[in-house]
């Protein structure tokens, strides 16, 4: 079992889901993120003051599967984020699960996860 972390720009996810369902994963977690990667900071200006904004919006995809599953999430994130060839289109981190217990049946491991 493995948990898959993606740091992804926002405007991607919803390619991502599309392609996770594809590949019949159904089950993930999205959070908001700021994050600061190479981008050089942006100088905003708001009512005539100007900011410099040095950590910007990104979107934290946590996917927890089984191993036979690893290879097609990061596939379908990769597939989505290498469209645009640009720099800073996120990070994929995948740690391992020591256990997972399904909270309503109790069941543990690889029926946990589903």
């Amino acid at each position: 079992m493995k948990l898959i972390i993606a740091i992804v720009q926002p405007e991607e996810l919803p390619e991502i889901k599309e392609e996770l369902l594809k590949k019949k994963i159904y089950k993930f977690t999205v959070s908001n993120a700021l994050g600061q990667g190479k981008e050089i900071p942006i100088q905003e200006v708001y009512r005539g003051i100007a900011h410099e904004i040095t950590l910007l919006k990104k979107v934290r995809l946590e996917i927890a599967v089984n191993n036979d599953y690893v290879d097609a999430a990061v596939e379908a994130i990769c597939k989505v984020a290498n469209k645009y060839q640009e720099k800073g289109r996120g990070k994929i981190f995948i740690l391992p699960i020591e256990e997972c217990i399904r909270i309503r049946t109790n069941e543990k491991g690889k029926d946990a996860i589903g």
